[in-house]
């Protein structure tokens, strides 16, 4: 896979846990429909990870699987446009996961926020296991087996895209010198042509004894826009630009995703786990009787009492469903007294219904066709198969575990 190839890949992956809630629709699912028509997107359920901290309760896993594929297709993430597989299906997941567990420290390991975050927020499980200890590990290699070059994340998770970046580095700096591999490097400025080769020097030796970055980024630009190379004296000038040796696993990028903060039923942050969540394949009987037990503004004890909007957490929700003109109607009624509590609500109901019909009704349709849920699944693992095999045939290369 060339350079340019890499930076048009996305991977992103989710932990199944059951049905998906407006959180994950509006902060996830939105971005991935967008995406998956932009890049060459890789989407997968990824149930091993799930397991790292919920291996003592695995008895749902399938189902929340398949809960998880049906609600990623009823929210239009299309086969059509990208790969959608399961993590477990494809287990080069795993082989690539051992091969680097040989290069990566365990203060690496031990160092990622998350690791002791998670140990206290979680309290009542015991995470004192490999599983979870190495699962940034796992997640590094989901990331560099399709040398995705960019990862969509909010801010919380740039820690892991960095330690996926230095377990890149470093297998790159162990395993990408080669026989030779300054006199190939030379070989291949050759072949750039006499001015293209002397920029690619110039830029090289700015960064190199200077630290220019930006001539660092041009040199990038540069070879990525060559054809008349191959693709290994491709990596090879990469490599050699950095003063490392031949690139085998691309270093990914984070795209800093705006992940809309959904509000929860009783204000906080949506989460399944707070039980405040409202499910992209709740009925209209759930949703109206979520709505109708969420609090409102404590000012209005009464039907005549006035109210303000900003304090009350159903407006939250009006904002991200209703229109300018409902809206309008939400702030003068409740600041007016005009309308009750109940009649808020209702509107909203009735604001969030419209938005998840469609929704629900292609959920129906994927649920009643269980099969072929298993079919988009089954053949988004094959071409993820496909992609995976490749990035390991080059990586047994490196490390010497080539027998043939």
């Amino acid at each position: 896979m060339s350079l340019n190839d890499s930076e048009r890949r996305v991977l992103s992956g989710m932990r199944p846990s059951g049905r998906l809630h407006l959180g994950y629709y509006h902060g996830v699912l939105k971005n991935w429909v967008k995406l998956q028509h932009e890049y060459d997107c890789f989407f997968c359920i990824v149930d091993w990870h799930a397991l790292t901290t919920e291996y003592a309760d695995a008895g749902q896993l399938s189902q929340h699987v398949m809960d998880m594929a049906v609600d990623w297709l009823a929210a239009g993430v299309s086969p059509s446009s990208a790969t959608l597989f399961v993590q477990s299906q494809v287990p080069e997941h795993a082989e690539l996961h051992l091969l680097l567990s040989m290069i990566c420290p365990l203060s690496w390991l031990e160092r990622v926020p998350s690791y002791k975050e998670q140990q206290e927020h979680q309290g009542s499980k015991d995470l004192s296991t490999y599983g979870f200890l190495g699962y940034p590990l796992l997640q590094a290699a989901d990331i560099l087996l399709y040398r995705a070059g960019q990862v969509p994340v909010g801010a919380d998770q740039l820690p892991h895209i960095e330690f996926a970046r230095e377990v890149a580095r470093r297998f790159n700096h162990l395993y990408g010198s080669e026989p030779d591999f300054e006199l190939k490097a030379e070989a291949a400025i050759g072949k750039l042509g006499k001015k293209l080769g002397k920029l690619y020097s110039n830029l090289r030796k700015a960064y190199q004894e200077q630290g220019d970055v930006q001539a660092l980024e041009t040199a990038r630009a540069l070879l990525k826009e060559q054809t008349s190379i191959t693709l290994g004296d491709q990596e090879r000038l990469y490599g050699y630009l950095e003063g490392g040796g031949k690139v085998i696993l691309s270093e990914p990028q984070p795209i800093l995703a705006e992940f809309s903060r959904v509000p929860g039923l009783d204000g906080q942050k949506m989460a399944k786990s707070s039980g405040n969540a409202i499910f992209l394949r709740d009925s209209d009987a759930e949703l109206e009787e979520k709505l109708r037990r969420m609090p409102t503004d404590p000012a209005r004890v009464h039907r005549d009492d006035p109210g303000e909007p900003q304090r009350c957490p159903v407006w939250s929700l009006h904002q991200l469903y209703s229109s300018a003109e409902q809206l309008h109607w939400v702030i003068e009624g409740c600041r007016s007294a005009s309308i009750g509590c109940l009649d808020c609500k209702s509107a909203l109901c009735s604001s969030l219904q419209a938005e998840l019909m469609p929704l629900q009704q292609r959920a129906i349709d994927y649920e009643d066709s269980p099969d072929l849920v298993r079919s988009i699944l089954a053949e988004g693992a094959e071409r993820a198969r496909d992609e995976a095999r490749e990035t390991l045939a080059e990586v047994r290369m490196a490390m010497g575990l080539n027998y043939r």
